[in-house]
């Protein structure tokens, strides 16, 4: 078979997405305006969510909802010990304690019992990775907090209405993903969504945050209380202010910088038109990797069944019975032979911020031992189904010269 080049995850752009990002310039409102606004009120429509903010990133999305929730010193935020740093740095960032939870036995999510076990007076939020596009077991994760709900120590009014830790959704690599009839952004509390470049779903870069609405918190306070903590707490965003004799505005707290522009928006509002087609597409290549993963007996994840479907964001494979070294090999081979493949990811207690506050991957075995002969395959509507054929053929002959 002639070789092919095959990227990892490119960012599928049409010339829809140039077009719109076109007239954004020439309309000369490229900050943060009406396409904004527009890409805000279909994704909540698209989530079944009454409220979407767009920001610049999903790990400002992250640390707003932690923000808005009151979380900060003092607090406990579990998170997974398998997932990628901006899930924990957030927490951080607003001042909160984590505590890192170990993976299931041979699963990529979280251990729901060592979860209610982790939760004290100081717990406040668990956030709850929906990695590679698949959802977690919410019902497992609202049961745990359920029955800690005697621990619960409210510190704000929202904190309040709730009553329990607050689940907070890390929805990175989610979105459009379907858990028992509900569309990811309705599942948790409080979520947070990626738009960046490799994402299935791209603003370039760029995130958004939703929520489910709280009995006694009325939604549109919410997104006021978002758009002053993404605009340094400034009381009128530039679209407000072009109304006649509406410069004057107010700052009520010294806070940060993390808003949408309008182009960015451009790019979401064409990705979002053609999303389902997308997702779709994922799930064909899907199918094709599932047949020849069974057939070399490599494990991966399940994307599909009968009451969930996930956004396809990634392929996870496990190849049982190698070393790390061994799966780098592999990797190595891929790519001599063109295919781009990848890790997802490196526990973060092995890596250095987090070892030098203290974590030891000795004590998440499940999640170093899911980690060390992992591969992640490409996985984006850039291939065709040439392409996907040609990274069939190529792990095929990887894994069997190291299997031998």
């Amino acid at each position: 078979m002639e070789k092919r080049i095959i990227s990892f995850s490119p960012p599928d752009i049409t010339e829809a997405e140039i077009a719109e990002v076109a007239d954004t310039l020439r309309s000369g409102w490229i900050t943060t305006g009406p396409r904004t606004k527009l890409l805000e009120k279909k994704l909540a429509e698209y989530c079944h969510t009454s409220r979407v903010v767009c920001l610049n990133s999903a790990t400002a999305a992250e640390e707003l909802n932690l923000r808005i929730l009151g979380i900060g010193e003092g607090d406990e935020v579990l998170v997974p010990a398998y997932t990628y740093t901006a899930s924990a740095s957030a927490a951080i960032h607003a001042g909160a304690t984590v505590k890192f939870i170990d993976s299931q036995k041979d699963c990529v999510e979280m251990d729901y019992d060592a979860v209610e076990a982790a939760i004290t007076e100081k717990t406040k939020a668990i956030i709850a990775v929906d990695l590679g596009g698949i959802v977690c077991d919410y019902d497992r994760i609202y049961q745990a907090v359920k029955n800690k709900k005697s621990l619960f120590r409210p510190a704000n009014k929202i904190q309040e209405a709730i009553g329990r830790v607050v689940i907070v959704s890390d929805c990175a690599h989610a979105l459009g993903a379907r858990w028992h009839g509900k569309m990811a952004g309705e599942l948790a509390d409080f979520t947070s969504f990626s738009f960046h470049a490799v994402k299935n779903f791209t603003t370039a870069e760029g995130g958004a945050s939703t929520w489910r609405t709280i009995s006694g918190i009325d939604d549109d306070e919410l997104y006021r209380w978002y758009q002053l903590l993404s605009l340094h707490g400034q009381s009128k965003d530039a679209l407000a202010k072009t109304k006649l004799g509406a410069w004057e505005y107010d700052v009520v707290g010294p806070w940060y910088k993390c808003n949408m522009t309008d182009i960015m928006a451009a790019i979401g509002l064409k990705q979002l038109e053609r999303y389902e087609g997308l997702i779709a597409r994922r799930h064909d290549i899907i199918r094709r990797y599932d047949e020849v993963c069974d057939e070399l007996g490599v494990m991966h994840l399940n994307h599909m069944g009968a009451d969930f479907r996930s956004s396809g964001h990634l392929y996870l494979t496990r190849i049982l019975g190698i070393t790390s070294e061994q799966r780098n090999e592999i990797i190595e081979k891929l790519a001599e032979m063109g295919v781009a493949a990848n890790v997802h990811y490196k526990p973060l207690p092995m890596m250095t911020a987090y070892r030098e506050m203290g974590w030891d991957i000795k004590d998440f075995p499940n999640a170093y031992d899911y980690y060390h002969n992992l591969i992640t395959l490409p996985l984006h509507t850039k291939m065709t189904d040439e392409d996907v054929e040609y990274v069939c053929v190529t792990l095929k002959v990887a894994v069997k010269e190291i299997r031998g």
